[in-house]
Formats: structure tokens, C-alpha cells, sequence
């Protein structure tokens, strides 16, 4: 570098065409190798800029930029011998963010032997370059020259590199290395790469030595008009109708990508249809009305075509075209119509509630916007309130509603007036709104009567005598005006306090009137009653009744249950008394009170307010319960001696100590105490009756003929199913073999029978000629139980011929049976005893004692048994051939069953008379004695 050479301040500019704000985008300064604080680095030119939207930062915090646009440096700072480079970062007045390189080179200076610094010249030629972008082959074009001084004295050579020659876009710029001629080998686009920033190097040819310092080339990118303007954003406006002309309707906006600031970029706008309604500003875009004659129901919408085009309108400027919708905004410019001038309707009297009218509208604004929509108003005819109008919200029609009825004898016509208009106001138009008459004629019906006022007041007096006339309420046929044939009935009387003359619609009193009474509000009773016509056709009235009060309540004191707590120091006590009063005033409150005539003098009251008075004692008195007469009389100076009980005691928080602590017993209590004694009293003597009961020896008591009977052994009484005729008496005898037997015990007479076998009928024994008769034989029976039956097993022996024999009785076919001699009676009477000592016996044993000891009496239950006889059953010797017991047929089987288990009984026979006696006694569980499960012998329950 050449010595002593100034220190100068290089910015280069690349333009095409100056605006008015324009910022490089690239600065080169040459600055010393340690660059001091303050130090101007150089100035960015602003003067045509708005320099308060400009704001500069800086990549470098070294650097910084003033508001003018000056760099200068913040910090002391070294430049190295390659130069050193940062950014400033700002934003242009269009809002995009933009970006200035700053390069600094170092100044090359020498130091004279007087210590003075010599400045060197620089080698390098000027810079930066531009080129066009779009250039037309061919390829490649030279540029400019790149020289260094240092090719004066030496042979060098020249490299390049960085973006648009070894980065992306990589291979645009070249250069020969020879001669330092720059070349560009393709074509470049502006709109992608608007400037190339490269570096330069020189080098000696023979020792590859730098003999310069690097240089940053830069080589701006000149527009050319490449690109035509384009559209942005919606092309659909609105404005409403008839709007003034000069009315902007909206804005049409466009952008150009060539370089901005020239006339590449400068758009000019215009229509090419629609001229004739609107307008376009050229420069702006803004599209606005020529005329206020636009009317929607004519035509709601235009399309008109927009040109934009750059080089300010120039024709050789690039240009586009498009088509932009304008709807026009409805305005309230056209009221509601009707399509008929008037409407007629007719009513019948008393008709309920309903839509009676349709009205049907037109309107040409807007569908379903507030300028279409309806409301309608009736302006004349309504004063009672008998019709109602509202809008069918679907198809904007008027709908008229009855909601009272209408009565033919008052209002035979109606003319209504019903008025039309739209939820907003009218606007753009003299039009107004529009009105159309309604005739409603009213159809007459036969109706039921009508009383003369929906409502009657009557004020009567409570505890009015019965039968007392309080007024008459009546009704009338609204078409005759006449009460004739009219019958009146209570509808509803809650208390019955009221009775209706059914002809004359009298009204008396039926029961004593109560004021206080629940039926009774605000001292207001009601009475609903109804009319009856000749034609059943009814009507309804109220009767209100005002009940007016009466003294004939006294206060009363509803606690009459004091507590005077006790005060120390001699201090007497005192406790309120409140009365109330049902009442009203001026027969209530206030009260007056006074002591009874019968009091002890040891007490005094006085009026606290209204409704209290305190009580207190006048002497000091010992705890206890004491009862105090008070007299207390309303306003009116009624009332009555009333009698409270007071209490004197110790308290604690208002409550007497003892009273808290102790209870005593009520009424009530010491009733069910004295209850719950005597049903103790009465278990004990139960308890002391089982007690004494329970040894008695249980007697069974026998005539001698029970055996012969089956009874039904669930019941205690005598069984329902014994005949009495059915009743036989066996033959005298018992077999001394049998266990306990006591023959010899004598008969101690005719005895009921019941014990055993539930007979409750005596049995008639007759002595004749020395014997016994039995009476109630079956006629039937000795040829069912003929002698020939037994000959082979009972036929003689013990019990063949001995004292079962028939020898010592006779069969009577006359019904009886007869005892030959006294020892076959004698028999019968032993047998009968044995059984009536043996279960008395037993009763007084163990359960299950002895049980192998009981005759077990089998007896005959009917006559003509299907099962045939058993007499020739025996258990006589060791008998074990049972198998004749299965063809007994099913009465003996069902007999048998319950005993199949157990041991077999005694059986005897009376031999020739074919009678057999089966000695075994039966006893079911549910009789008095039972079973015992592991034995044949009844036991004691």
C-alpha cells in the first residue's frame, strides 16, 4: 500500500434512481489499525428520511449508530490486518427489516524517523459494480478490473470468493486471474439476489505471497422491469344503497416485486367497466360512487373490472387485470303493504282463547333483516284488552289472537285498526307506515246465567246468630235480562258457614262465624257459588265475606309455670308474665293486670308493656311452689281470674338447681309401674299353679267297653267320628302271663270313659237275668266274625274255650250282647281296672318307663271293613309268623304303619263268637300322652 496517505471515508451508494428515503446497503471505511472511543466511523444519509420510525441497532457491540445516522465506535477497538466487518440493523419505512454491511479496512501507515506517521496509498481500484439483472447472452461478460498497485512492481495473480462465486448462488461471477477482469457467467434475477458481496485477493505469481490486503468486492444488481403488479387481499365491497355519490366503497390494493422506489414499481389503477357508477383513484385505488341513485331491489350487486398498471401508467408498463364485486347494503327504504285494503272476522261470544286473523304482509327490503321484518300494533278497538297481535316469525304475517271473550249483549262489533311497520326506521323514502281496518262481528250463543258482579262483599259480624240474613246474591240470563228459573248451589263454603237459598239466592248464616278460625285470611272468607239455568247452562260468582271481630276472647296466660329464682341480700325476685289474646285490636291488647281477689298479699304486679307484666313477691319467702291468682282484662276491660304457679328457688342460667337435678314422676308412669306389678303377680301365681299340677297322677277312667273303639287322639274332646253303635265289649279275661297284670283289683264301678279313649258319652250296661247286656252291637257283626274263622289257631286253649270261650257269653243278633255269668263280668270289670291303675301308674314314672307293661287295645272301626278280620291274629307262645298281616287289606296296613318297628302287641280272642280284643293301647304324639320313640307304651307329655 502506497505511505502517507490520508485517512478518508468511503461509502458507496449503488443506485439506479434516487427516492426520497434511500439507505445503502453496503458502507466501506478505512479506519486505523486501534480505533479510539468516539471514533466516526462513518455517517448514513437520512436527511430525506422520517428519522423517528428509523431505528439502527448494531450486530457489533463495539459500534454504534446515532440518531442522524452516524457510526461511531463505544469501545477502543483493533482492526486486524484483514479488516473487520458488522452490520446495522433497521427497519425501512414500509415495515420491512433491512440490513446495511459495514466493512473496515485498516489504514496502512509508516513511522518516519521523527515519529511522525506517513499514510500509505491504497493499490486497489474503485469499487463497488453494477451489473443488470436479465442480461442477454452470451456468456460471459466482463465487468470491470480489478487491479492492485502491487502489480506494478510484481507479476501477480487474482482470486475471488464468497456468495456468487464459491457459495450459493455458486459459479455467477468469475475472474481472470491474470489480468483481475471481473465477469459475470449468467444471468442474474434482482428479485432473488438484489446484491453480491464477495472478497478479492492478489497474490505474487512466483512465491504465491498476498502482496495486498483483501478486498470486499461488492456488485449491485440494477432492475430491470421484469415483473408486473399483482393483486392483494379481497376484491368484494359493500356499500349501502342510495348512498351520495363520492362514497367510498372500498380500496383496491397491489404490489410490484421489481426494485421499489422507481417507476417499475409505481402503480397507476383504473376500471374498465362500471365507469358509469363509480370511480377509481388512480394512484390510490379507492373505489367510490358516481351517483345515489344505486337501489338494491333494482339490482343488489355490480361486477366491474380493475386494471393495475406499473411505470406509472405508462404503456409500455406491465399490467393485470381483475374483476371486483360491489353489494349494495340494504337500507329500511320501502315500508310494509298489505295485500288487501281490509279484513272482516267474525267471533262467537265466550269463545276461548285463540288466533282468530291472519294478516299477510309484503316488504321488499332485506328478507329476515330488521328492515323486513314486522311489527304490528292495533291502534284502535283494543281498549278492553280482548285481542293480542304478534308476528309469525316465518312468514312475517300478523297474527291477531283472541284472549278475552266477548259478550254478544255488550259488543255486538269491534273495529280494529291494525298498523304495520318494520323494526327499523324508515330510511331513503317518503313513504309511511301503513294501517289497515279489521271488522270482528261478534256471533250470539245461547250462554249460561251471569251474576250480577263477578264479586259480592258482605261484612258480617263473628258468632252471628243462625239463620241470620246477610244478603242475596243473584244471577241473570244475559238474553232475557231475567232471573226467572235460575237456581243458586254452593260451590265451595270450606267451614259450612254459609247457606244458599236455592230459588232466591239468599245467603244466611248456617254456623257460628269465627273470626280466628283458619278458614279464615286477613278476616276474609270466601263463598264460591253457581247458577243453574233451565237449560243446566251454569255460572260462577264469589262471595266475600269480611268477618268482623267481637270481643269474645279474654287474655289468657299461656305459661303458667313460673320460676322466681332466689336473690341474695335480702332482694326480692320477680318473673314476667306475657298473656295473649286472639283477638283484634281495639278487643287485644293492651292488657291490664292485677292480683285476684283471693290473694295471700304476699305478691304484687305491675304493667310492663303492652302484652307483660312483672311479678314479684313482696316478703321473703322460703322456696317452694306457691299459686298466685292474676287478673288480666283486655282494653275493652274483659277478661278473667287466672291461677300461675310459681316456683322459688336457687337458679343457674334461669333454671332452678333442683328442678334440673331431679325428676319426678307423672300420672303416666306410676301407671305403667303399677301395670308392670300386676302382670308380675299374675306370672308368679301361673308359675305356682304349674308348680302344684304338674305330680297329679293322671286317672283313666274306663266302663268297660272303651277298648272296642278308634278315636281321633289330636283333639281332647269326644271324637266326631264315633258311632256309638260301633261300640263292643270283648270277652272277660286277661292272660296272667302279661306283665303288672291286676286281676284281682275290683271294679269300682261305671266310669266315663273320656280319659282314654276321648269318649265323653257313658256307656249303658244293663244286668239281666244274672249277665250283662251291651247295647249298640252291630246286627251285621257276628256273621263278619264267625267262630269258624279262628277254630284252627284260637279255637280251644286259653283262649278258644277258656275264658274267651264262647261259653261265657252269647252273641244276641238283636243288636246285644250278653254275659252268661258273673265270671265273665268279673273279667271285664278286672280288664277295665288294669288298664285304668296301670296308666295312672305310669303316669307318675319316667318318660319311657315301663312301656313293655301297657295292653295295647286295637279297636274296630266300622262294620263291613274291607280288610276283613283279624281275629285269628294271636300272640299267643312265640308267634313270629307275621305274613297274614299283609293281607289285612289297606285300613289295617295304614293302622300298622307307625308301628311297623316296633315289638307286637298282646292280642285275645273271644273264640267261638268270632269277637277278637287286640290288647294293645295306642297313642298318637299329638294326644295327651305320646309315643316314646324307643318304646310301645304311652308316656306321660
Amino acid at each position: 500500500m502506497a505511505p502517507n496517505l490520508p485517512v478518508h471515508l468511503c461509502i458507496f451508494l449503488t443506485l439506479s434512481c434516487v427516492d426520497s428515503c434511500f439507505i445503502p446497503a453496503s458502507i466501506q471505511a478505512t479506519v486505523p489499525q486501534t480505533v479510539q472511543i468516539g471514533h466516526v466511523i462513518a455517517k448514513v444519509d437520512v436527511d430525506q428520511c422520517d428519522t423517528i420510525t428509523l431505528h439502527f441497532t448494531t450486530s457489533d457491540p463495539d459500534f454504534t449508530v446515532q440518531h442522524d445516522g452516524t457510526i461511531v465506535t463505544v469501545a477502543i477497538t483493533m482492526v486486524p490486518a484483514n479488516g473487520r466487518t458488522f452490520s446495522v440493523q433497521f427497519q425501512d419505512p414500509n415495515g420491512q427489516k433491512r440490513e446495511i454491511n459495514v466493512y473496515l479496512v485498516q489504514n496502512s501507515s509508516k513511522v518516519l524517523k521523527d515519529g511522525l506517521l506517513k499514510r500509505s496509498k491504497r493499490r486497489w481500484s474503485p469499487l463497488p459494480f453494477n451489473i443488470i439483472e436479465n442480461h442477454v447472452p452470451p456468456f460471459p461478460k466482463d465487468i470491470d478490473l480489478i487491479a492492485s498497485d502491487s502489480s506494478a512492481t510484481r507479476s501477480v495473480y487474482y482470486t475471488i470468493s464468497g456468495p456468487g462465486v464459491t457459495e450459493e448462488p455458486v459459479g455467477v461471477f468469475s475472474v481472470v486471474m491474470e489480468t483481475g477482469m471481473l465477469r459475470v457467467n449468467k444471468v442474474v434475477d434482482r428479485e432473488r439476489t438484489p446484491q453480491f458481496v464477495f472478497q478479492a485477493r492478489v497474490f505474487d505469481r512466483y512465491t504465491n505471497q498476498e502482496t495486498d490486503l483483501p478486498l470486499p468486492i461488492t456488485v449491485n444488481v440494477d432492475d430491470v422491469n421484469d415483473n408486473a403488479p399483482t393483486f392483494t387481499g379481497l376484491l368484494q365491497f359493500t356499500v349501502l344503497e342510495q348512498s351520495k355519490a363520492g362514497t367510498m366503497v372500498g380500496m383496491v390494493n397491489a404490489t410490484d416485486i421489481d426494485e421499489r422506489g422507481t417507476d417499475h414499481t409505481k402503480i397507476r389503477y383504473s376500471l374498465l367497466s362500471g365507469t358509469n357508477l363509480f370511480y377509481i383513484n388512480p394512484e390510490t385505488g379507492v373505489i367510490s360512487t358516481k351517483t345515489d341513485t344505486l337501489d338494491r331491489e333494482v339490482n343488489d350487486n355490480y361486477l366491474v373490472t380493475v386494471e393495475i398498471r406499473d411505470m406509472n401508467g405508462a404503456l409500455n408498463g406491465l399490467f393485470n387485470t381483475a374483476t371486483a364485486t360491489i353489494v349494495l347494503g340494504d337500507i329500511n327504504d320501502n315500508p310494509p303493504t298489505f295485500t288487501k285494503t281490509s279484513y272482516d272476522v267474525k267471533v262467537k261470544e265466550n269463545q276461548g282463547e285463540g288466533l282468530i286473523l291472519r294478516i299477510p304482509i309484503e316488504d321488499k327490503d332485506l328478507v329476515k333483516t330488521p328492515n323486513w321484518n314486522t311489527e304490528f300494533v292495533i291502534q284502535k278497538g283494543n281498549e278492553n284488552g280482548n285481542f293480542r297481535i304478534e308476528r309469525d316469525p316465518k312468514t312475517n304475517e300478523g297474527l291477531i289472537y283472541l284472549i278475552k271473550p266477548l259478550d254478544y249483549e255488550k259488543t255486538k262489533n269491534l273495529k280494529l285498526e291494525v298498523l304495520a311497520r318494520n323494526q327499523a326506521e324508515l330510511s331513503g323514502t317518503k313513504a309511511q307506515w301503513m294501517s289497515i281496518p279489521v271488522d270482528v262481528s261478534v256471533v250470539d250463543e245461547d250462554e249460561g246465567p251471569e251474576f250480577t258482579a263477578p264479586t259480592v262483599l258482605f261484612t258480617v259480624k263473628e258468632n252471628t246468630p243462625n239463620d241470620t240474613l246477610i244478603g242475596t246474591y243473584i244471577a241473570i240470563d244475559p238474553e232475557t235480562k231475567s232471573s226467572a228459573g235460575i237456581k243458586y248451589y254452593k260451590v265451595s263454603d270450606p267451614a259450612s258457614w254459609i247457606k244458599v237459598d236455592e230459588s232466591t239466592g239468599q245467603l244466611k248464616i248456617a254456623n257460628n262465624i269465627d273470626r280466628e278460625s283458619h278458614f279464615v285470611t286477613n278476616g276474609v272468607y270466601n263463598v264460591t257459588m253457581k247458577a243453574v239455568d233451565a237449560s243446566l247452562k251454569t255460572g260462577t260468582g264469589t262471595v266475600i265475606i269480611q268477618v268482623e271481630d267481637v270481643n269474645d276472647h279474654v287474655p289468657v296466660i299461656p305459661s303458667k309455670d313460673l320460676v322466681v329464682c332466689e336473690k341474695d341480700g335480702g332482694e326480692m325476685g320477680s318473673v314476667l308474665v306475657v298473656a295473649e289474646d286472639k283477638d283484634r285490636a281495639p278487643f287485644a291488647a293492651p292488657f291490664s293486670f292485677k292480683l285476684g281477689e283471693e290473694h295471700d298479699g304476699r305478691w304484687a304486679v305491675k304493667r310492663l308493656n303492652d302484652t307483660a307484666g312483672m311479678l314479684e313477691h313482696t316478703k321473703e319467702l322460703p322456696n317452694g311452689l306457691y299459686t298466685v291468682p292474676l287478673m288480666v282484662k283486655d282494653l275493652q276491660g274483659f277478661g278473667k281470674t287466672q291461677t300461675v304457679t310459681v316456683r322459688i328457688c336457687r337458679c343457674r342460667n334461669g333454671a332452678c338447681l333442683a328442678y334440673q337435678n331431679s325428676t319426678s314422676l307423672g300420672v303416666w308412669a306410676i301407671l305403667a309401674m303399677l301395670l308392670a306389678l300386676c302382670l308380675l303377680l299374675l306370672l308368679c301365681i301361673f308359675f305356682a299353679f304349674i308348680c302344684v299340677t304338674k305330680n297329679e297322677k293322671m286317672e283313666l277312667e274306663d266302663m268297660g267297653d272303651s277298648g272296642g273303639i278308634l278315636l281321633k287322639s289330636n283333639i281332647e274332646a269326644p271324637g266326631d267320628a264315633v258311632d256309638s253303635n260301633l261300640i263292643i265289649v270283648p270277652a272277660s279275661g286277661i292272660d296272667s302271663s302279661v306283665k303288672g297284670s291286676m286281676i284281682d283289683v275290683g271294679w269300682v264301678g261305671a266310669k266315663n270313659s273320656g280319659m282314654i279313649g276321648g269318649l265323653g258319652a257313658q256307656q249303658n250296661l244293663l244286668q239281666e237275668s244274672g249277665g250283662v247286656i251291651v247295647t249298640d252291637m252291630e246286627t251285621g257283626f257276628s256273621g263278619q266274625y264267625e267262630s269258624s274263622q279262628c277254630v284252627g289257631q284260637y279255637g280251644s286253649g286259653q283262649y278258644g274255650g277258656g275264658q274267651y270261650g264262647g261259653g261265657n257269653m252269647t252273641f244276641d243278633h238283636t243288636r246285644f250282647m250278653k254275659f252268661n255269668d258273673s265270671a265273665a263280668w268279673h273279667t271285664w270289670q278286672t280288664n277295665g281296672l288294669f288298664l285304668q291303675q296301670k296308666l295312672a301308674y305310669l303316669g307318675t314314672r319316667e318318660e319311657g318307663r315301663y312301656a313293655d307293661d301297657i295292653i295295647h287295645a286295637y279297636g274296630f272301626e266300622g262294620v263291613g271293613s274291607p280288610a276283613g278280620s283279624v281275629g285269628c291274629c294271636s300272640d299267643q307262645g312265640n308267634q313270629e309268623d307275621l305274613d297274614f298281616l299283609n293281607t289285612l287289606g289297606p285300613k289295617f296296613k295304614t293302622l300298622a304303619e307307625p308301628y311297623r318297628l316296633r315289638r307286637p302287641c298282646l292280642h285275645t280272642s273271644s273264640g267261638t263268637t268270632g269277637y277278637l280284643r287286640i290288647s294293645c293301647l295306642i297313642w298318637v304324639p299329638s294326644s295327651p300322652l305320646g309315643f316314646h320313640p324307643e318304646s310301645n307304651g304311652p308316656v306321660e307329655r
